[in-house]
């Protein structure tokens, strides 16, 4: 894993050739673990290289980076590299959607100017549909279990179990309607309530 991570790490800039080093680092990582039983992930390619470059930078669009409160954007190398290594079931629908993508910008998106690549993205996600909210789970996920986003909402970055988190209580009576429904099973040893 310290492969992918240093052929993302190198360049902070979406070089095409870190980004090919970086693609071809989590190709191998998913063929790598197919042989090793997680038969969800396809043999072939996570993403294309271009794919991979319109990915970032349309997650820089989705979640730009901001100075004041010293956040990434979704673009950053560790969060894009989780991005693209955590796609799995999202995988289709991401390349469908990075399809429409390039068929809206005529071309690859990541070689747009930044005016015209801005528009194309807003037009993008203007959309609704299963792949468009695939791809904001795709991005949204690995963002927000980045350590630095954590830090700077003020969450402590680790997993909530075994600790917990504190859960606000709600307003329990919108669950009355439902608690007053009759009964929809049948007991299995024959004692009806």
């Amino acid at each position: 894993m310290s492969q992918l991570y240093a052929a993302v790490d190198g360049d902070a800039s979406p070089s095409a050739a870190g980004l090919d080093a970086a693609v071809g680092t989590l190709n191998s990582i998913s063929s790598h673990s197919i042989h090793r039983g997680n038969m969800h992930d396809d043999p072939s390619q996570v993403l294309t290289s271009a794919e991979a470059r319109d990915l970032r930078r349309l997650a820089g669009f989705m979640v730009p980076p901001d100075a004041d409160f010293r956040i990434p954007g979704a673009d950053d190398d560790i969060i894009f590299a989780d991005i693209v290594r955590s796609l799995g079931r999202d995988r289709d629908s991401v390349r469908k959607t990075l399809a429409l993508l390039r068929e809206l910008a005529g071309g690859e998106f990541a070689g747009l100017d930044a005016v015209k690549a801005e528009a194309v993205a807003m037009m993008l996600l203007d959309r609704t549909g299963p792949a468009n909210i695939a791809l904001g789970r795709a991005v949204l996920q690995c963002y927000y279990r980045d350590d630095r986003v954590m830090k700077s909402l003020g969450l402590e970055p680790r997993p909530p179990f075994p600790k917990g988190h504190v859960l606000e209580q709600g307003d329990w009576s919108q669950i009355d309607a439902v608690r007053g429904r009759p009964r929809m099973w049948r007991d299995v040893d024959g004692n009806e309530a």
